[in-house]
């Protein structure tokens, strides 16, 4: 339904019988007028879902152990490799110590059997020496290079059991949250601080199986942020339970100004459908009234309108204007 009108002029002339609104339109104004766009739309819906990080780690440790430091605070960003906590391990490094004098003995015995073993086999070759003597020697020799492996794998079990006392953030990324302060005592598995990757962010959103339909990996997608449409990529799709599939859709962050965690949307395809878009700068609002200048023969009509999405720099009327229409751009039409 089309409605134009201009004030006190519509009531008046309803009043005293006389001309239609457009009848006494005023003549047009000096703004440049825009013909209504008459297009084909792919209709899409809604598909709540969550910007989450595409990758998130949650660190922990394998000790038994007090804090000695945290060097991160919450939302600080971390390079991969960085050190987040360090945890007290005098006890592991007293530990290496004992195996590091366990390593260097076990290494001397084994110096002395080859050269017991080197001297036996010289005084079998001359016949001066007895087979059985050699035979000890050569035993004594397997049993002290055995030892020799031993402290050596020991020593390697106890460096690596130290490494879990630093942890150290895997990539680069946030710290979305940490669990610990210094002086805490932490046990094997316990969550210490969660690290969330920089860059794109996955917004996963559950929908009836017929809304996946036709929908493949790789195929783009708008998105909607807090509110700003965004382009987004399908990673993949995933099927739930109970005829619903999940869709995983890739937005791009640069600078990271998305948030983690941000209220996210991802408009699917459904259908095609006629509309009509008129750019947005030729629309004007007084509350949740919206109108525009519509170019007639007669002059320029004030006309409600009912709008749609935005789409681009335009904006969908759904209801005010027909095919043929044009509109004053708001910027060259003026003020009443």
């Amino acid at each position: 339904m089309r409605a134009g009108f201009l004030p006190g002029v519509l009531a008046l002339a309803a009043a005293c019988g006389g001309p239609t609104p457009e009848a006494v339109a005023p003549p047009p104004t000096s703004g440049r007028a825009v013909a209504v766009v008459d297009t084909v739309m792919t209709a899409t819906v809604e598909a709540v879902g969550v910007a989450a990080p595409r990758e998130s780690a949650t660190l922990s440790t394998r000790l038994m152990a007090r804090v000695t430091e945290v060097t991160v605070v919450e939302g600080q960003p971390v390079q991969a490799g960085q050190l987040l906590v360090r945890l007290d391990v005098a006890d592991l490094i007293a530990k290496q110590r004992q195996a590091e004098a366990a390593a260097a003995d076990a290494v001397a015995q084994r110096d002395l059997a080859r050269l017991t073993a080197t001297r036996m086999r010289a005084l079998l070759a001359d016949s001066a020496a007895p087979r059985a003597q050699v035979d000890l020697a050569e035993a004594g020799l397997a049993r002290a290079e055995a030892g020799v492996r031993a402290t050596e794998a020991a020593l390697a079990e106890l460096g690596a059991t130290l490494t879990y006392g630093e942890i150290r953030a895997p990539f680069d990324g946030i710290v979305a949250s940490r669990s610990v302060d210094v002086g805490d005592f932490v046990a094997p598995g316990t969550p210490v601080m969660v690290v969330d990757r920089r860059g794109e962010l996955r917004v996963a959103a559950t929908v009836a199986a017929p809304l996946a339909a036709g929908l493949r990996p790789g195929d783009s997608l708008v998105a909607v942020v807090e509110g700003d449409a965004v382009g987004a990529r399908i990673e993949g799709i995933a099927r739930g339970g109970g005829g619903t599939y999940t869709i995983n859709a890739l937005v791009a962050n640069p600078g990271g100004a998305i948030l983690p965690g941000s209220a996210a949307t991802l408009r699917l395809p459904t259908a095609e459908r006629r509309v009509l878009l008129v750019p947005a700068t030729a629309v004007t609002s007084t509350g949740d009234l919206h109108a525009v200048r519509r170019r007639t023969a007669s002059g320029d009509l004030h006309t409600i309108v009912r709008l749609g999405p935005t789409v681009d720099d335009r904006v969908e009327v759904v209801a005010g204007l027909v095919r043929g229409d044009s509109v004053v751009l708001a910027a060259d039409a003026g003020t009443d």
